[in-house]
């Protein structure tokens, strides 16, 4: 009886002390960083056949879609699993190698622009609307974890909860963050003292 009324005890001191929602936090953000996952392997699947059709197009620079590959495969070089989501370094080199492939595809279409045999193709169009549809996909997966990721490290950090976290090695989930603050922060610089151009 003794035992029985200990054992009573503490599953309601573990269902107070904030256990269980912990259990629940760290599920939605599993699930939200297999989403994120998803939506950027989705992207990555789609760098093969754009270098692919690029490569047809008559004289198109080639730095541009030697950048594009080696940007994937320094994605694919990171094991993104979700242990990586308690590893703030290995999290900001994916983080890093994302945004390097951003950037690789952004220059690859400003680049394209100049070769308009090739934006006239049905397959680089139809590329360019599932690249943009797949850069959506990731900025609402993304949103998702962002928000899966502050409700669990509210919880990690408030009391009494806080507590429950320490007992048990419940440490904050690393996070996206803008990758340069200072630059966004800055205020845009205006001159109306020209003319503008008529």
């Amino acid at each position: 009886m003794r035992k029985l009324l200990l054992a009573l005890v503490a599953v309601l001191s573990l269902s107070g002390c904030g256990y269980n929602d912990f259990q629940r936090q760290d599920e939605g953000v599993k699930a939200a960083w297999s989403e994120v996952l998803n939506n950027y392997q989705r992207r990555a699947d789609l760098i093969p056949n754009l270098v692919a059709t690029v490569q047809g197009a008559a004289d198109f620079e080639k730095s541009t879609l030697v950048e594009l590959t080696n940007a994937r495969a320094s994605v694919g070089a990171i094991k993104a699993t979700p242990e990586l989501v308690n590893d703030p370094e290995g999290f900001a080199k994916f983080q890093a190698a994302q945004s390097q492939m951003t950037g690789a595809l952004s220059r690859l279409m400003a680049v394209a622009e100049n070769y308009p045999q090739l934006t006239a193709t049905r397959e680089f169009g139809e590329l360019r609307v599932e690249l943009a549809g797949a850069e959506n996909r990731i900025t609402v997966a993304r949103g998702r974890y962002i928000k899966a990721v502050e409700g669990y490290n509210i919880l990690a950090r408030e009391f009494p909860t806080n507590l429950t976290a320490m007992m048990f090695s419940y440490k904050t989930k690393a996070n996206f963050a803008v990758e340069n603050e200072k630059a966004i922060a800055a205020p845009p610089k205006v001159d109306f003292s020209k003319p503008a151009a008529k």
